[in-house]
């Protein structure tokens, strides 16, 4: 039996990393996000209310729960991901330092904060970066920066996200490296393969059917000048940013601006008739130098539902949506994988339970 510690949720979006955490046995007692309908997503899948609007507004509600265990959150991303502009101005490129401050106000035992790869590895944020781990020095906790792929937990995407994990350092004698080593060795003994997303999708049942019935009606157009790469699932056979997912691997990163033509495809007929592959095939046909097809692709070819996003993103098949579609598919690409922030929360909870000079030192076996 894992010990419940108490957990702060901050940018708590639709509930994925909370999810995880309660999973691994943290009790969350307050949560946040500025958004309506991930806060009412949360709402109806979690025992407490996601208090919905700006963070700073619930400063002093906030301070009740000085001391607790953990604080986790993913901060707003888009100002340092390569899918946007990566602009250091955007305003959401600050929310990272809210989170930091609440830090500071409710001086937990350990925090983790999540947020995209480029954050961790790319030269344009290196002063973000540092200023981060600096800060959580000044305020008394030993860091981790690492970098994880979603896929190596038991998640059928591969999504590379950023972890900093900080913990209370105390009167350890301890190193940043040294805690990061045994981090990441805990964390290689959580490894588990992917379920392939064929088998993921069979699981639901066909598009429409009762567990897999929230349906994404875009309509799939080819593309009139074919982008094409090696991979029949890379390039651009298809008319919008939604690209086919490969049956037999695991789902490239499902992003926020799913819904409409954004949302990616697959083939239904190879799933579910063990049919040949419509995409494979066309793409085969369009390297041997044979004109690109024109018009509407035939309807084996769909976008995946809200149903297989979310089991993608390993949430409970029982998961329950609020809002637009459109906004029920941002909140889904939002999110942590369930799964992957379960794994985090787990290896910082045996960190809690036997101290870092304990945590550090303790022969990990499989």
């Amino acid at each position: 039996m894992r010990e419940v510690y108490s957990a702060v949720s901050l940018f708590s979006g639709a509930g994925g990393m909370d999810v995880g955490f309660a999973n691994a046995g943290f009790d969350v007692v307050f949560a946040n996000d500025i958004n309506k309908a991930a806060c009412d997503t949360y709402n109806l899948n979690h025992s407490i209310t996601s208090l919905c609007g700006d963070l700073r507004d619930y400063k002093d509600h906030l301070s009740k729960f000085r001391n607790v265990d953990l604080v986790f959150g993913g901060p707003p991303c888009q100002g340092f991901s390569v899918a946007g502009k990566m602009n250091p101005e955007d305003e959401r490129s600050q929310l990272i330092w809210s989170f930091f401050d609440k830090i500071q106000l409710l001086k937990p035992r350990a925090f983790v904060c999540e947020n995209v790869k480029a954050l961790a590895v790319n030269k344009r944020w290196s002063l973000v970066r540092d200023g981060l781990i600096e800060k959580s020095n000044s305020l008394g906790y030993i860091t981790a920066l690492i970098v994880l792929n979603a896929s190596d937990y038991g998640v059928s995407q591969a999504r590379e996200r950023m972890f900093l994990v900080g913990v209370e350092k105390g009167k350890a004698k301890v190193s940043s490296l040294e805690f990061q080593a045994a981090l990441m060795a805990s964390l290689d003994l959580k490894k588990e393969s992917p379920i392939v997303v064929s088998d993921l999708i069979r699981s639901l049942g066909p598009a429409g059917s009762l567990n897999n019935s929230r349906t994404c009606s875009a309509i799939i157009t080819y593309a009139k000048n074919p982008v094409l790469r090696k991979s029949p699932y890379a390039g651009m056979l298809f008319n919008g940013a939604g690209r086919p997912i490969n049956p037999n691997g695991v789902a490239l990163t499902l992003a926020a601006s799913m819904g409409g033509n954004k949302t990616p495809i697959i083939d239904e007929a190879e799933i579910f008739n063990g049919e040949p592959s419509y995409v494979v095939n066309y793409h085969g046909q369009l390297l041997k130098g044979l004109a690109p097809r024109t018009g509407i692709a035939p309807s084996r070819l769909r976008r995946i539902t809200v149903d297989e996003a979310l089991a993608i993103q390993s949430f409970p098949h029982d998961y329950k949506m609020a809002g637009s579609q459109s906004a029920m598919y941002r909140q889904i690409g939002n999110a942590v994988p369930c799964r992957l922030a379960e794994v985090v929360a787990k290896t910082v909870s045996d960190v809690l339970s036997v101290g870092l000079k304990g945590f550090i030192g303790k022969k990990l076996v499989a």
